[in-house]
């Protein structure tokens, strides 16, 4: 499991660079383009999807190191057992959003774009598989969330074993 969690962990670091990469090519063409008044219209939407292709991809990323928005003053005052109680409950909500909003909402929005045959403007790409990325990364959220709480119960158990001895 360690394994894999890991190479999927540096598949979207490689990912991440290279989408950033390919955006930032995009953005110094568009602004030469608009100096030298060429016309390259399919710049700014290709930007556009390399956007949100990155900031979907990166939330699923941050989730490989439990990265999320979080106000912790209370958590920090609680004892050990409630932080872990604390911890799983979070990563649930986690699962929860991920599964239903992301992957179940997000295959029912690729299924309609496609099915109503949308295409992007400019590109000519599918918006189906602009939209694919949404269902994508919830199921990479749904896979280190597990990880996580996988890890939270080994660790619990590690801990009352530890205590017992004692």
């Amino acid at each position: 499991m360690e394994q894999l969690f890991k190479g999927v962990k540096r598949i979207l670091e490689y990912m991440l660079v290279t989408i950033f990469v390919i955006l930032v090519v995009d953005v110094v063409w568009q602004v030469i383009a608009r100096y030298a008044k060429i016309s390259s219209g399919f710049t700014e939407e290709l930007s556009r999807f390399l956007l949100i292709w990155l900031a979907v991809i990166a939330t699923a990323y941050s989730r490989s190191y439990k990265g999320q928005m979080a106000i912790d003053f209370i958590y920090e005052k609680c004892n050990d057992k409630v932080k872990h109680i604390l911890s799983v409950f979070i990563e649930l909500c986690i699962v929860s959003f991920a599964l239903v909003i992301m992957v179940i909402g997000g295959i029912n929005l690729v299924y309609i774009t496609s099915k109503l045959e949308q295409y992007s403007p400019s590109l000519h790409a599918p918006m189906g598989f602009v939209y694919s990325i949404v269902p994508v990364c919830g199921i990479l959220i749904l896979f280190f969330s597990f990880y996580h709480i996988m890890n939270y119960i080994r660790d619990r158990k590690e801990a009352i074993s530890a205590t017992k001895l004692v």
